[in-house]
């Protein structure tokens, strides 16, 4: 990606950063400057919007279309060590046929290996399949551990990849590895 890595109008993010990805993926010490400028979350802002909401009475019929509309960006997920063929199958059945008047929900979220039980199970009805990779929960393993994970999944047919980075080498200050391995995962 190159260009700026800021929005056209939000002037503090603007003036925080104006270089390219390739400048703020150089190392270590410029990924580190480059989130650390990020501007922060109006926490006050955020809690008076949030109150301010909290006090306005909601019509029925509105609220049964935002419950909708929030059904339909879910993505149902069976992340046990115990999953079988026949949960996700099950899982995937309530996806596409949750019950009442209740929308298909987003996707269904399995691991690589039950992949392609899920894109079987929801074939034509619009769910798509996500898989966790990349050495789900923690994101510790190897690089080429992560790419394989990532691949199967992508052969088996999902659609969509959940990756989970290295928390202790982005915690420990490594963001370069982090964002090499993101990139790579992302080709894969």
């Amino acid at each position: 990606m190159a260009g700026p890595l800021t929005h056209e109008k939000d002037p503090i993010a603007m003036s925080v950063v104006t270089t390219s990805l390739a400048d703020v993926a150089s190392s270590d010490a410029a990924l580190r400057a480059f989130l650390h400028g990020l501007p922060g979350v109006d926490r006050v802002g955020a809690d008076q919007r949030a109150a301010m909401l909290g006090t306005r009475s909601i019509k029925t019929t509105a609220k049964a279309k935002a419950i909708d509309l929030a059904i339909s960006m879910v993505d149902l997920t069976t992340l046990e060590g115990a999953d079988t063929a026949g949960k996700v199958r099950a899982m995937c059945a309530k996806a596409v046929h949750p019950g009442g008047e209740a929308p298909r929900v987003a996707a269904v979220c399995v691991y690589p290996d039950l992949v392609a039980t899920a894109v079987a199970a929801v074939r034509g009805s619009g769910v798509k399949v996500a898989s966790v990779a990349t050495a789900f929960p923690s994101g510790r393993s190897s690089l080429e551990v992560k790419v394989s994970d990532t691949a199967l999944a992508v052969a088996a047919g999902a659609d969509e990849i959940d990756m989970v980075i290295d928390r202790g080498a982005f915690l420990s200050g490594h963001y370069l590895k982090v964002h090499e391995e993101i990139v790579a995962v992302k080709a894969a």
